[in-house]
């Protein structure tokens, strides 16, 4: 059942599949000839920030 299910993959595995190297990859992304990556999550001291600000407690820093 899994088989029906999509995977992401790694970089290192990408690399075993396409043997172009990674700035032709990204060239053919940006002309719609190769698949677009994806976002796997957001950057933990952004979101920290983002929380504070929203706070509106500049000095103080919301726990993680």
């Amino acid at each position: 059942m899994t088989e029906h299910l999509p995977r992401v993959i790694t970089r290192r595995e990408l690399r075993r599949l396409v043997p172009y190297t990674p700035q032709h990859i990204l060239r053919l992304e940006k002309k719609g000839k190769f698949p677009k990556r994806i976002k796997v999550g957001e950057w933990l001291h952004e979101v920290m920030a983002w929380l504070n600000q929203k706070s509106g407690k500049s000095g103080e820093t919301v726990a993680a």
